[in-house]
């Protein structure tokens, strides 16, 4: 059934090269997408261009040249992994939330080892809007972490792990300028504040690296690595920021906000088990 050929010019094409053609150009379209903007483009723009050259010193049989950039290429893939592991980590993230394999696929629920794993939870986003308000009106940064799929295990770790009840008073108590916890962020999951004082990786987005500050650098950074969301105060403005996906909306409102967390957190985990 895949044998019917067809002829342009003088090139022959089959249903198999037109469907390999179509999937090369939409992961070269989806791999753009996802670097655009980021450091890490002009890097595979450098690395295409050298690629491109390799092909026409091939093409003009130029042996020295071809020999040195084919030596270049044998060491490839390992500086692609390397330079690009942030990207690849965020694709592979991607692929694996979209796949009907997802852990956070509703269908993984049938499954018996899956109950006692789930637990009804509701996190009280009206006492940390509250908070963050007024850590707003006393210029008091703050940066909160509302992971959805990953549960950021790595970067609780390098915090101070807590397990405590959400309450208005705590993270005002937190992000305080005297306590020693108020520099780093604070990641909320299944109702609970999981940890505090953690370290967030910093974008390197040409585009805003010197449009904002550490800590809205950081709130960007964990999003353009995870599917997280996060909240930032300001220290310097007094505002809140929205932050999800690596893009960020300043100078919202608390009620904006809050709507935003609602809508997307309004699927709460069932228990099915005791």
């Amino acid at each position: 059934m895949f044998d019917n050929r067809f002829e342009i010019l003088t090139y022959h094409f089959s249903i198999i090269n037109i469907l390999d053609l179509l999937l090369v150009v939409f992961l070269c379209f989806q791999l753009i997408k996802l670097l655009k903007g980021s450091l890490a483009f002009n890097i595979l723009i450098g690395l295409i261009t050298i690629y491109v050259f390799w092909l026409l010193v091939r093409y003009f049989e130029m042996p020295l040249m071809s020999g040195l950039l084919s030596e270049f290429a044998k060491v490839g893939i390992i500086a692609v992994l390397i330079v690009f592991q942030q990207e690849i980590r965020k694709f592979l993230l991607v692929i694996g939330n979209s796949s009907v394999l997802g852990e956070n696929k509703n269908w993984w629920n049938i499954f018996p080892w899956k109950w006692k794993i789930q637990q009804t939870f509701h996190t009280p986003f009206e006492e940390i809007i509250e908070a963050c308000r007024e850590l707003a009106t006393q210029k008091a940064g703050a940066i909160i972490v509302f992971p959805i799929t990953s549960e950021l295990k790595f970067i609780a770790a390098s915090g101070e792990i807590m397990e405590s009840v959400i309450s208005k008073r705590l993270i005002l108590s937190i992000f305080n300028k005297t306590s020693a916890l108020h520099d780093g962020a604070m990641i909320i999951s299944g109702g609970r504040i999981i940890a505090a004082n953690c370290v967030l990786p910093i974008s390197e987005n040409p585009q805003i690296v010197n449009k904002y500050g550490l800590r809205h650098l950081s709130a960007i950074g964990i999003t353009e690595q995870s599917d997280a969301i996060c909240l930032v105060v300001s220290e310097e403005k007094g505002t809140l920021s929205y932050v999800q996906e690596g893009k960020i909306e300043d100078g919202l409102l608390a009620e904006e906000i809050l709507d935003k967390l609602n809508q997307q957190f309004t699927k709460e985990m069932v228990s099915f088990g005791d």
